[in-house]
Formats: C-alpha cells, structure tokens, sequence
C-alpha cells in the first residue's frame, strides 16, 4: 500500500524551547491516534517591513526560502520479498508459560529481528540490531530476557535487567508489553520516566522489581538519589539508542552504563549505525552480532507531497480532504507538541 506524505511543516510554527537533558520526551513529535502516513503543513502569512525609502516591501519568512520541491516525490512501485522465517515461536526454548502468553498476544511467526535477535541474546551475547521502529524489536528482546530472569529466580539469584528508551511513551509501551509477556512469572517492573509522579516510582523500586524499564533523565535522578541500585543488573537494552543520542542523552547513558555491572549483557537497537553509534558498540559491546532488518526499500513505496495554506482554518480543511480521500484508512499524523495533537483529534472528530 501506498503512504502519502502530505504537507510541509508551518513556516510560522514555533520551535518548542529545547528541555533539559532530564526531561524525558519534549524533544520529539507526539503522533495523534490516527494511525499511518506523515503529514506536514506550511502555514505562513507574509509580513512586511518599510525599507530606507519609507515604502513597506514584503519580508520573506523563513518558510518562504524552504525549497519544498524537494520533499515532492512520487512513489515507485517496489515488489516486497516476503521474508521467510527461520524459527517457528514453538522452535525457541521457552517456559511453557511464555510460550502461552506468546499466543495470548497473537503472536503467529516471528517477524525477521525477531527470528535473528532471540537465539542470539538466549545464546548470552551481546547484539546490535538496527531495525526501524514497528518491526517487532520489543519482543525481540524482552522474550529472551524474561526467559533469561525466569532461570535466575529458579537459582535464587537476584538480577535485575534494565532497558533505556528516549521517551516516557516507547517506555511505558515497552513496560505494557513486558506485563503482558511476562505473566505468571511473578516478575514486576517499573516504568522510571519523568511526567509521572516520582514517589510511585521509588515505591515500586523499593518493593523489588526485576525490569527497570525508563528513560535517561529520570533513570539518572534515581541513581543520584540513591535509591535505583544497578549493581546487580547483568542485563542492558538501549531501544532507539539513536534516537537517544539525538536528544541530548549521551552524557546520561554514559554514566548509566557505568552503574551497571562490569560482567553484563548488552543490547543496542538502533535504526542508524553514526559514528557516535558506532563509537558507544565498540566501548560496550563485547564481540556483538551484527543484526539489520533494514531493507532501504520502504522510502521508494512513499509518495510524498506538499500543500500550501495560508490559515489555520484553511489547513484544517485540507487535512479533512485528505482523510476523506480513498486509501487513507490509516492516517500518522506528526505535530510539534503533545496538546497540539490533542486539540487536533478534538477537531477532527468534531468535524466527522
């Protein structure tokens, strides 16, 4: 199926003010519910300015000077192979029991990260998978590592697997997740992620929980307040450890890291492999597979187009027009903030 990229982004919008490194996820787009393509507008109102004669010329905004040609693109019709899968899910060496959560989750084959990644990380070693967002990565490595910690509670061992993720949402998905796959195990988990309330959080830790599942900032206050212990966790994930990098985490991920144990697990997922990426692999990876799902195709499927309004109202209705068109049955729309696209939805239902 086609995806249409519509939109440029509004000229006149302002740039929400960079946050802190410890606030978790007011760096990125908050997508509204209305699930699949990207869509962008361009909102500028010309402005003017009177020039040394005294006669007003028009200033050009910094929309104006974008070349939106660029984002122009019609799609190529690319044939998919279909990836055929090494490993049926009965194939993996689980607990019964996670074997039937897997099917309570609906799970049917595993999706090609899947398929890789999970004999690898029950084989003990460390992974790089680059793999985009949607492509089954949670699953891939919170299956193993559950399986991993239902043995260790087995031996009465006390260990603690910890997944860092850029934003407070992707963290409370990947916690979602981990309850519905993890249960029976008697296992428990925290979602560490600033905009919730901070003594929930201690609480949970205090009582004894198995998966520290948070994001940098607030990962790194608890340490500083002594109150999240790493020492015993021989287990690290860092989902979208780009995305992470991007938004300023480094420092944070850094001195994470180094509160963990010396002989430990580690796993990056990572949709790009940049030198800085590449850098952080080679100081904590220890001899990793190597493991990409990216097929470069999918941009070659995308038709991308832009429409230009000059009102708030005015791109509104050229928004309804577009989710009225045949094919837009799912619909990813981006805006800058989270209320942004709350007021959005509101809108939209409003008008049907």
């Amino acid at each position: 199926m086609i995806n249409k990229r519509s939109f440029a982004r509004p000229a006149s919008a302002g740039t929400p003010a960079r946050n802190d490194s410890r606030s978790d996820s007011g760096r990125h787009r908050a997508p509204s519910r209305f699930g699949g393509g990207a869509s962008k507008f361009n909102n500028s109102r010309p402005s003017f300015h009177r020039s040394r004669g005294g006669r007003p010329t028009q200033k050009r905004s910094r929309g104006e000077r974008i070349d939106f040609s660029r984002f122009i693109k019609k799609a190529i019709q690319v044939a998919e192979v279909p990836y055929v899968s090494k490993h049926t899910f009965a194939d993996f060496p689980f607990n019964p029991q996670l074997h039937k959560n897997i099917a309570k989750a609906g799970y049917t084959s595993p999706r090609p990260i899947q398929d890789q990644s999970i004999p690898t990380v029950m084989e003990g070693r460390d992974v790089f998978g680059m793999a985009n967002t949607g492509t089954g990565k949670t699953a891939a490595f919170l299956l193993p590592l559950i399986e991993k910690i239902a043995k260790t509670k087995g031996m009465n061992k006390r260990e603690t697997v910890l997944i860092m993720a850029p934003t407070r949402e992707l963290a409370i998905q990947i916690e979602s997740d981990f309850k519905n796959l993890a249960f029976g195990f008697g296992m428990f988990s925290v979602a560490c992620v600033g905009g919730l309330p901070i003594n929930k959080q201690i609480r949970e830790i205090k009582m004894g929980v198995s998966f520290v599942i948070g994001t940098p900032g607030r990962l790194r206050d608890l340490i500083d307040q002594k109150v999240l212990d790493l020492s015993t966790c021989h287990s690290v994930v860092l989902d979208e450890a780009d995305r992470m990098l991007d938004m300023g985490f480094r420092d944070d991920m850094v001195y994470i890291i180094g509160k963990t144990a010396s002989e430990r697990q580690t796993l990056f997922f990572s949709a790009t492999l940049s030198p800085e990426i590449r850098k952080l692999t080679e100081q904590y990876l220890k001899n990793p597979a190597f493991i990409s799902v990216i097929s470069g195709e999918t941009a070659k499927n995308i038709e991308q187009d832009v429409i230009r309004t000059r009102t708030k109202e005015e791109k509104l209705d050229k928004l309804h027009e577009v989710l009225k068109k045949d094919g837009s049955d799912k619909v990813l729309i981006f805006r800058e903030m989270k209320h942004s696209v709350d007021t959005l939805a509101k809108e939209l239902a409003h008008d049907g």
